[in-house]
């Protein structure tokens, strides 16, 4: 398992001794995941966060209707998951599956807490991520809810540049919010 652009996401937050490093790849579990395969689907109790380390991962909901909604994509260096499921132990709201073959490594709730006693500065590591997320969460429920169409579509390219030619465009209306007819008609009417 190469935990290397794991490591280097650590790293911008807080610095591991050698030791410490050893202990946190003891307790990583590595996955690989094949295009259309659930880590997670909806009504799963959630194993813990994901991490990418190759590929590239959604989270949605269904509706009653049986409409995906998009909540976000997970490419290289990014993490994925449904935190309320993991923390409570509740059924999960989403599911997780891959949009093309991925590898991830994801830590276990349990192995979480033993981090905070082993290693206290994991705690400001996740306190980061998760303020870094709720304030991702915050704007993209305000974008979905208050811009229009051509704005959350400017706001997912601002996101995520690099899936903009590999996503097809039912993906991508999904995640603004759009019917996949909409949005073509509206990047033609761009052209």
């Amino acid at each position: 398992m190469d935990a290397t652009l794991l490591l280097q996401s650590i790293a911008r937050h807080i610095t591991l001794s050698p030791e410490e490093q050893a202990h946190f790849m003891s307790i990583l579990h590595y996955k690989a995941v094949k295009k259309k395969q659930f880590l997670t689907r909806e009504g799963d109790i959630s194993r813990g966060p994901t991490f990418v380390i190759s590929g590239l991962l959604r989270s949605y909901s269904i509706d009653n209707n049986g409409n995906e909604h998009v909540i976000q994509f997970a490419p290289p260096g990014w993490w994925v998951g449904d935190l309320g499921s993991m923390i409570h132990q509740r059924p999960s709201i989403l599911s997780v599956d891959a949009l093309e073959d991925s590898e991830v490594i994801f830590i276990t709730e349990a192995d979480i807490e033993d981090l905070y006693e082993r290693i206290p500065k994991f705690e400001r590591f996740w306190r980061i991520l998760t303020q870094n997320a709720l304030a991702a969460h915050q704007a993209r429920l305000v974008n979905i809810l208050s811009l229009p169409a051509k704005a959350r579509y400017a706001e997912f390219c601002r996101l995520y540049p690099s899936l903009i030619d590999c996503l097809p465009q039912k993906q991508i209306a999904s995640y603004i919010g759009v019917t996949p007819e909409f949005l073509s008609k509206m990047l033609n009417t761009r052209a």
